[in-house]
């Protein structure tokens, strides 16, 4: 386990004692110097969400929102899509509401950690190192926070942004967003009548290439198919002879869609992210040599190399119910996720490579997103990072994952990751979603808050 300085422990225990949206004597302190607190918080709450019901749910996470929002005059509504799991919307009005208002969203779910694993409590919202640690730090109650400070500081000072923002806290992001965004858009499109733009996150964070920092802001984002692969055959002893066992038809199934390589194809987005690497660096990139792309890209190597192309993982077994049992079906999971316009491609090919006896089945599916730089927002976008960072680069980037941003296009809202952090070249940045000891420098927290607000004031 990491060891404290006596400073950080003092300053440990001040943070501890000090409620998130109080200052001394009381006072409500400037965006910068709450979000810290407001993330601790954020963390303390338990939401994982295990995909299947199970869990906490995020309810106590909204009330606390609501709470922040409450305490400077802002009047949000809670909606629960089941008992428990709730999401957070409030729409501030623009000085200009014949603009296209712009939805401001953030999820309160997080995936479950194990504490085992970790060096810290998972949930404990520590800090130390410079870091807040805990679940969720980056995906993604850091921004939740960041937003939630941006929003009061902006309430409190009585301004009003140049056009409505409509700022979401939604739950289930984690499982797919049916019970979060999904749900919103479905029951209660009025939210987001008027929106037709959208920040949330995995963008605007920064990266080292070649000694210059860039800023990754990320305009598209693969589909996502998740399917389940269900083999059939003749159920019957463990010690005959069976050629038609479904656990080995399962396993050959499993084994070709894993194996299956997928082609090289560049969509627009990634396209111009090499070439802007291309550009930085003085150096030709060729996609195809990995060794090469993290050499130059890191850890972050991973998710752009994973948008060169379709991708299908399986990630998930089961079958039978004794030892000397041949069972008469087997199941597996597969995650894949699609470039733009290869969902409907993706599916043919795994049904394919599945073969005869193994039915494919959809769990969970949704469009791929893409659009790019122009535009007044994103124009506002760069600008609130060269304006806390002059030196530096702005280039788009395709995300390997998705967001709720998903959900929010049925309704045609064109959206962005715009999560801004100021990062440190060392940080494994990638490895910290959805990995053990999870964290984010606190000074990156700061940094981000002041670039949000930045471009709330702009946007």
């Amino acid at each position: 386990m990491p060891q404290t300085t006596d400073q950080q422990q003092a300053d440990q225990q001040a943070t501890d004692q000090q409620p998130a949206g109080r200052a001394a004597g009381g006072a409500v302190p400037p965006a910068a110097e709450e979000v810290v607190e407001i993330a601790r918080d954020l963390i303390r709450i338990d939401t994982s969400n295990y995909g299947d019901g199970s869990g906490p749910g995020e309810r106590a996470a909204a009330e606390h929102v609501m709470g922040l929002l409450d305490e400077v005059g802002l009047s949000a509504e809670l909606l629960e899509s089941d008992p428990g799991r709730a999401s957070v919307v409030l729409r501030i009005p623009g000085q200009d509401r014949s603009r296209g208002a712009l939805v401001v969203h953030g999820h309160l779910d997080v995936v479950p950690a194990r504490a085992a694993d970790w060096s810290v409590d998972p949930f404990a919202g520590e800090v130390r190192d410079g870091c807040l640690w805990g679940r969720g730090a980056v995906d993604m109650k850091g921004m939740d926070a960041m937003i939630l400070s941006v929003v009061r500081q902006m309430t409190r000072e009585g301004r009003t942004p140049p056009r409505d923002l409509v700022v979401a806290f939604t739950a289930d992001e984690e499982a797919g967003s049916a019970k979060g965004a999904g749900f919103l858009v479905e029951t209660r499109p009025d939210l987001f009548e008027g929106a037709t733009e959208a920040i949330s996150e995995v963008g605007g964070f920064s990266l080292d290439i070649a000694g210059q920092r860039c800023y990754l802001l990320q305009t598209a984002e693969k589909g996502i198919a998740w399917v389940r692969l269900v083999a059939h055959g003749r159920a019957g002893h463990g010690s005959q002879v069976n050629d038609d066992n479904a656990v080995t038809r399962l396993a050959g199934a499993v084994a070709r869609i894993g194996a299956h390589r997928w082609p090289l194809e560049l969509r627009p987005t990634v396209r111009a992210f090499l070439e802007g690497v291309q550009d930085v660096t003085g150096e030709p990139l060729d996609p195809e040599d990995f060794g090469a792309l993290t050499e130059v890209l890191g850890t972050t190597a991973n998710w752009v190399g994973a948008t060169l192309r379709n991708t299908s993982n399986p990630t998930q077994l089961e079958a039978g119910y004794k030892h000397n049992v041949i069972p008469g079906t087997a199941t597996a999971l597969v995650d894949c996720r699609t470039l733009p316009g290869q969902g409907e491609h993706v599916l043919e090919v795994v049904r394919e490579l599945a073969g005869p006896g193994v039915d494919v089945e959809v769990v969970h599916a949704d469009t791929a997103l893409e659009t790019d730089l122009e535009g007044a927002l994103p124009d506002a976008m760069v600008a609130a990072l060269l304006a806390e960072d002059p030196g530096a680069r702005v280039l788009p980037y395709c995300l390997s994952g998705g967001t709720d941003n998903k959900a929010l296009a049925r309704l045609g809202i064109r959206g962005f990751g715009f999560a801004p952090l100021q990062l440190p070249p060392e940080l494994d940045f990638a490895g910290m979603f959805h990995g053990v000891d999870e964290r984010v420098p606190t000074e990156a927290l700061r940094f981000g808050t002041r670039v949000l607000d930045r471009l709330l004031r702009t946007c």
